[in-house]
């Protein structure tokens, strides 16, 4: 045996694991650099393992060096695995090439013909997830992206951004809808929608969806809530769009404890890449804790003294509660109202203290014909402009560079989790 692969567990524990759910792989999208097609066959091979069941994966021709062409111009996934035939000298090197390319959540694994131990723990220390020597077996490379996306040891892989609005009508949902939307079209990552205005969310008004089952199902099960209950109130709005939605109703007050949403969040992080909280415009203890406790938080407001008021509010309150993590972003909305007296976009940011992500203009009637017909704007208007500040949004939230190409390496955020050492 390979001193290179993990020791593979006994035929009966894996097939419990299987048989419980436990070790199904979330919602990721991979994609496969093969420089032979029988290395492509065994990864496509991966696939039809019952743990892979949820994943998109797609393979490539050219090796390490067709993925730095290819992202070059487009968005990292998930997990990329490449193979390589270079010597132990080269892979170092060529890896480099590739970070400079990726974003920085972006996984690799490397398929690679030279069984040679010091290379292996030169890529481990330089943040490479896992090393197999071909040839290897579909279990192999199953087992390598179980133990990355899928083990009780895993990082959850769901990215938190939560849409709350200054003051009501503002289209904090709107804008969080649409920027979903985005991420999900754009970088074709799965993203999930929670509608968290239990009484008058409108998530599914917005998506054209009326599913019987959603948040407030899983909220009611509390502790009882697991992967496959989830799997189940979840419902699907489009390619890579999730939804949990809103009940809607009245027939009973929806009063929470501070932490009744933790468990349901963290579930949902473990099951998608990129979680949006559509949070309704009100103040307690829930949304207080559910705000300090995102990864990202932005405020949508428009242009006037009520507003500039209230998103001063937030973005004081969010930075106390959040010290240690980046301020919450700004976008206005509506700008350019007739008739209506407008606060200045920079002088408006600057009064707020949070970066300003996007101006989006006043159009009742594009946004109004999307709202009536349940579809997003880029459904609807492909080619206007406003989808490029939702893209610009989405990828600021999700942590992505805004540019690609030239201008790729010089808006990096931050290295990628491989080779971030090297830097």
């Amino acid at each position: 045996m390979s001193f290179l692969t993990p020791e593979p567990r006994r035929t009966e524990e894996a097939a419990a694991e299987i048989a419980s759910g436990a070790r199904l792989v979330p919602r990721i999208t991979i994609q496969a650099f093969c420089e032979h097609s029988q290395t492509a066959q065994l990864v496509e091979s991966a696939i039809h393992d019952r743990r892979m069941s949820k994943v998109a994966l797609t393979t490539h021709n050219g090796g390490i060096d067709g993925a730095v062409e290819t992202y070059k111009s487009n968005p990292t996934p998930n997990l990329i695995i490449v193979e390589t035939a270079l010597s132990p000298q080269d892979i170092p090197a060529a890896l480099e090439q590739l970070a400079q390319v990726c974003d920085a959540a972006t996984r690799v694994v490397v398929l690679g013909h030279v069984n040679d131990v010091q290379l292996y723990r030169e890529l481990i220390r330089s943040g490479i997830s896992e090393y197999i020597v071909l040839p290897a077996t579909a279990q192999q490379v199953v087992g390598a992206i179980t133990d990355l996306f899928a083990s009780e040891n895993a990082a959850p892989i769901g990215r938190t951004i939560g849409f709350v609005s200054a003051k009501g009508g503002a289209g904090g949902s709107t804008i969080g809808h649409n920027v979903a939307w985005s991420i999900a079209t754009a970088l074709r990552q799965d993203s999930l929608i929670l509608d968290m205005d239990l009484a008058f969310g409108t998530v599914g008004l917005n998506f054209n969806q009326d599913p019987p089952h959603g948040l407030a199902d899983a909220i009611q099960a509390n502790q009882k809530v697991d992967q496959t209950m989830l799997d189940r109130l979840i419902s699907k709005a489009a390619n890579h769009v999730n939804l949990l939605t809103a009940p809607v109703t009245l027939d009973r007050t929806y009063d929470f404890e501070e932490r009744e949403f933790e468990s349901v969040l963290e579930l949902c992080q473990n099951t998608v890449p990129v979680v949006v909280l559509d949070i309704p415009h009100a103040w307690n203890a829930w949304i207080r804790y559910t705000l300090a406790a995102l990864d990202e938080v932005v405020i949508v407001a428009e242009p006037d003294l009520a507003n500039l008021r209230n998103a001063k509010n937030l973005a004081d309150t969010i930075r106390a509660l959040r010290p240690t993590e980046a301020a919450p972003n700004l976008v206005l909305n509506k700008v350019g109202m007739p008739r209506r007296p407008e606060i200045g976009a920079e002088e408006f940011s600057s009064s707020v203290e949070c970066p300003l992500l996007g101006q989006v203009p006043f159009d009742a009637a594009l946004f109004g014909t999307a709202a009536n017909n349940g579809q997003m704007i880029a459904e609807i208007a492909a080619n206007n402009k406003i989808n490029e500040v939702f893209a610009a949004i989405g990828l600021h939230v999700t942590g992505r560079q805004a540019g690609h190409a030239a201008s790729r390496a010089a808006s990096l955020i931050k290295l990628p989790s491989f080779l971030r050492k090297r830097a």
